[in-house]
């Protein structure tokens, strides 16, 4: 992100981060987390990524609502971002709370924002970036603020292009030569519609999408709203930007789309987060954290490097401060203070770690009462499976998908869309077959 001549300040963007609601299609990941507090890239929070993107678009003025689960997230925030007492910067937290106004919780994007006025409005600012906090995207947010002002707009909208199969899940606009949106269709599912709302040849161009197949302009859920503009539109019981703001405002405001054409994913399913990881550890991988411009940023822990004895390892993220003993991993993401042990072989497998190492005294605890440590232990077979933070893994354990329903539950484990999730600090006794 090279720095160039603004048509703003950074002081006057107020950037707001949704900490999201319950996170029942990330289940059993958000059992006890916010959707923004899930690990990511085995170093990472999702969180990490808005909060990185701001702070490398010059953007230090930063709220992040939550509600749900939020303790570990608003531990992770603390943690990760502190500015100078010179730099006029701020990651704060805005939690779900009773007032004398509103007596209830979050009921939906705006509604948490309105909910917030009187501390958004406070802190000034004529710009309003909100954001998701459970997307996985680099965007330098200054070119969508300039074409902000630029088009006299009263809101933008990030979109970037979809194809017809991911069209029906979506929020899809349609726009002018301008790029004014001039139509919006949450989730289209009929055909007739969706035929009216293909992008048009010559937005296909220049976006270098070529003409071989149909493509949408989706809402990414990122929106600029001028400060006044938004105070209007949230002076109703409205609840959703998505669902009912954004509709209503067409039409009667200047909305324009902003067109992103980098890689973007909501990580709103477990399936999702599983096959964004697998491809994060392929040699090509979609997003690129090892970017030295824009870096994500986290939380410094000042672990050791990860010792790796004589593994067979393909196409694998290990993070830091793991200890993985002859072994076999293939399409793997390893996250922070992993163990393995000897002769074990991990194919799809996304492990995040742990949040501590187990002292002497601890481990010996373990062994008297015959729990496996944390980690996983000697000769295990796993395969297509989410391995939460702190889960235990004893010796000989076998797990895998293969021959079960796609999605059902189990007191030690569960299945989501084919991917076996083992919840966080989960103890799986030696010889378990899954």
């Amino acid at each position: 992100m090279r720095p160039h001549t603004r048509l703003f300040s950074n002081k006057n963007v107020l950037s707001v981060i949704m900490g999201g609601g319950q996170g029942q299609r990330l289940y059993p990941l958000t059992k006890e987390r916010a959707k923004p507090a899930v690990p990511i890239a085995g170093n990472y929070r999702l969180v990490d990524v808005p909060v990185s993107n701001c702070i490398n678009s010059g953007l230090k003025r930063i709220y992040v609502l939550t509600q749900f689960n939020s303790v570990s997230l608003h531990r992770h925030i603390q943690q990760s971002y502190t500015f100078d007492a010179f730099s006029e910067g701020f990651v704060d937290i805005l939690a779900a709370q009773q007032t004398p106004e509103h007596a209830g919780w979050y009921q939906g994007t705006a509604d948490a924002v309105r909910q917030n006025f009187r501390h958004l409005l406070s802190a000034g600012g004529d710009l309003i970036l909100i954001l998701s906090g459970d997307q996985l995207y680099r965007m330098d947010f200054r070119p969508m603020l300039e074409q902000h002002i630029q088009h006299g707009a009263d809101i933008t909208i990030a979109t970037l292009p979809v194809p017809r199969k991911s069209a029906s899940s979506l929020g899809i606009m349609q726009v002018n030569a301008d790029k004014r949106i001039v139509r919006f269709v949450e989730k289209p599912k009929e055909e007739k519609v969706l035929e009216e709302l293909k992008m048009s040849g010559p937005l296909m161009t220049e976006m270098h999408l070529g003409n071989d197949s149909d493509h949408f302009l989706a809402s990414m859920g990122i929106y600029v709203f001028n400060r006044d503009v938004l105070i209007k539109e949230l002076d109703n019981d409205k609840t959703d930007f998505g669902k009912h703001i954004i509709p209503d405002a067409i039409g009667k405001r200047a909305v324009f789309a902003y067109l992103f054409k980098g890689f973007w994913e909501d990580i709103g399913t477990v399936r999702n987060f599983f096959d964004v990881h697998l491809a994060l550890a392929k040699p090509k991988p979609p997003f690129d954290f090892y970017d030295a411009h824009a870096p994500v940023y986290t939380h410094p822990r000042f672990l050791p490097g990860s010792i790796v004895s004589d593994s067979q390892i393909y196409e694998t993220i290990v993070a830091p401060g793991s200890v993985i003993h002859p072994s076999a991993l293939r399409h793997c993401v390893i996250g922070v203070r992993s163990k393995i042990g000897k002769g074990s072989r991990l194919h799809d497998v996304v492990m995040m770690g742990a949040d501590y190492y187990q002292d002497d005294k601890e481990l010996h605890a373990d062994d008297r009462e015959h729990l496996p440590h944390i980690g996983i232990g000697h000769d295990c077979v796993i395969e297509r499976a989410i391995l939460d933070k702190n889960v235990r893994i004893g010796d000989g354990v076998h797990i895998s998908p293969a021959g079960k329903d796609a999605n059902m539950d189990h007191p030690l484990y569960c299945i989501r869309d084919g991917i076996v999730c083992i919840p966080k600090n989960s103890i799986i006794p030696s010889g378990t077959k899954i």
